[in-house]
């Protein structure tokens, strides 16, 4: 066996060494099948097709890693927090793999720049570093199976940021607290979108966000859902004190 691995890793090529030798730095362990990972790093713009005419990108192992992170991440809670009911370690799991934390992890290890593709980077939306992200976790089961997949995930998510009182604390969407706390107060709010683009040509939304018919906060990014959560943040924060008394 060992043979047959020294002939393997003396079969590949310059390009293949030094990507060998980059993955094997963030995994942390000896990758066997590059393919995979290199697979978590193709963009759909790349247009690869394998030999039976199936597309070759990310998205098939970004849906697998989510499902991994999941996985884990819901064993860990169970096992740590014994008193936590299931809609507790369901929220706290979702805080966990929330979208603005994995594209947190994406960009501390820089995975964009291994990124394959036809579209310049500067290009991708923010969620680019967390799809990629989940696409490695993906590749890690497929290459490795769940035990280094689950090795992975405590070195690079758990042990790093999952701190359990913090979290309990942190805020995933002020939108969606906001609209629960207003519904329990039996406030009318109203979101009027518009667009803002403004004299750089750049596409913009702007939004302004009312609470029983005064408007309370207005916010301006380049998508609706990006100046709608900005709005609903300070509006929190113009009622934080009654929001959080609830």
């Amino acid at each position: 066996m060992s043979i047959i691995r020294k002939i393997f890793s003396n079969s590949r090529s310059p390009e293949d060494g030094i990507f060998f030798t980059d993955i094997q730095k963030i995994l942390g362990f000896k990758p066997l099948n590059l393919e995979c990972y290199r697979r978590a790093f193709t963009h759909r713009s790349s247009n690869k097709l394998d030999s039976n005419g199936n597309a070759v990108n990310y998205e098939r192992l970004e849906f697998l890693g989510d499902a991994m992170l999941s996985s884990v991440i819901a064993a860990y809670l169970f096992k740590e927090v014994p008193s936590g009911d299931e809609g507790y370690l369901t929220k706290m799991r979702s805080k966990i793999v929330s979208r603005e934390h994995l594209n947190e992890l994406g960009r501390d290890l820089n995975l964009i720049s291994f990124i394959e593709s036809k579209v310049p980077t500067q290009h991708f939306g923010e969620n680019i570093h967390g799809n990629i992200f989940e696409a490695l976790v993906g590749a890690i089961y497929l290459d490795k199976g769940y035990t280094y997949c689950e090795k992975f995930i405590q070195k690079r998510v758990v042990k790093p940021y999952v701190d359990i009182a913090k979290l309990e604390g942190k805020v995933i969407s002020y939108k969606s607290l906001l609209i629960e706390w207003c519904q329990k107060e039996k406030k009318v709010f109203h979101y009027d979108v518009f667009e803002d683009n403004g004299i750089s040509g750049e596409r913009f939304f702007g939004v302004k966000l009312s609470i029983d018919k005064k408007v309370i906060a207005k916010a301006r990014a380049t998508s609706k859902k990006k100046a709608e959560e900005i709005a609903s943040k300070r509006a929190y924060f113009a009622f934080q004190q009654k929001i959080d008394n609830k």
